[in-house]
């Protein structure tokens, strides 16, 4: 298992949240950019402040990286991608299952799976 390169300043997430194409799933959206390096992906994770509390923020972070991990070695490489929480979606809905579906609809709708 690789270890997961992060987007961490406020230019590369602006650079791919403007100039990305938008994928939507049922609680997290996702913006998608290719990338300059070859074989990496680059991972983003934003979280409004309205939506909870610290605590409850990072729990979603934490799920949202865990389930990325699982799936970073079925991608394609090459890659900046924002996973955004959805405003209206209420925080009960944060479970790893709902992630991971999302995740899958996402990364389906963008071609970023590799067929194996």
């Amino acid at each position: 298992m690789k270890k997961t390169k992060m987007l961490k300043k406020n230019y590369e997430f602006k650079n791919v949240l403007s100039k990305g194409k938008y994928y939507s799933g049922y609680c997290i959206e996702a913006f998608v950019r290719k990338n300059n390096l070859k074989n990496e992906n680059l991972l983003g994770i934003a979280i409004g402040t309205k939506i909870a509390k610290a605590t409850k923020r990072n729990h979603i972070k934490r799920l949202i990286r865990e389930n990325y991990k699982n799936l970073e070695d079925s991608t394609n490489t090459g890659y900046s991608i924002v996973f955004l929480w959805k405003k209206k979606i209420d925080i009960k809905n944060a479970k790893y299952e709902n992630i991971k579906k999302d995740m899958n609809k996402i990364f389906d709708k963008a071609g970023i799976l590799s067929g194996e």
